[in-house]
Parts: C-alpha cells; sequence; structure tokens
C-alpha cells in the first residue's frame, strides 16, 4: 500500500474516503484516465475496461489494499466480489478491509 498517497500513517486503517480515493486510482489507471474523469456510477464497460483491465485491476486492489478478493475471473458474473460499478467495487473493498481489521 502506497501510504504516501492514501493520507495514512503506518499502522493506521484507511478511511473509508481514503479507500474510495485509492480505488478511483487503480481503475483509472486501468482506463488510462485521470481519476478525476471516473466517477462513481459508471461501469468498467463505460470506462473501456476489458476483462484483461479487470483482472489488473484485482491484481492492484489486492496488493494496494492487502486483502484478498473472492472473484472468479474465469465467471465474474457468479463471484462474490461486485463489479457492476465503480461505487460497487469500492464499497466492496471498504467491506474486505473492515472485515480484515476484524
Amino acid at each position: 500500500m502506497n501510504l504516501a498517497r492514501s493520507g495514512a500513517k503506518f499502522g493506521e486503517p484507511m478511511a473509508e474516503d481514503d479507500i474510495r480515493t485509492r480505488v478511483i486510482e487503480i481503475i483509472a489507471e486501468q482506463a488510462v484516465l485521470e481519476p478525476g474523469d471516473v466517477s462513481m456510477d459508471q461501469t468498467l464497460d463505460d470506462l473501456g475496461i476489458d476483462s484483461l483491465g479487470l483482472v489488473e485491476a484485482i491484481f492492484a486492489i489486492e496488493e494496494a489494499f492487502d486483502i484478498a478478493v473472492p472473484f472468479n475471473a474465469n465467471d465474474p458474473t457468479t463471484s462474490e466480489f461486485d463489479i457492476s460499478s465503480v461505487a460497487a467495487i469500492a464499497a466492496a473493498v471498504e467491506r474486505l478491509v473492515a472485515a480484515q481489521k476484524g
């Protein structure tokens, strides 16, 4: 996790706003857009992110937040991880981070 970008200090949990911001940065990178060009209601299709980009975004999210995302790349529609919009992805990451904290 890049602590300098998240605003969190070492050992401190990330705030929900920081999580959303970092998820948007990751998705924007995959879409080759600026984070400001990504809105919470957009879908990955809206952003031009294909299945490979989705898998790369999932890997980047796992690395950034040190979490395991329950995602089936072979059948994304059956995954427990909601990828229906940027907001859904951010909310799912927030839940995974919260669950990891215990």
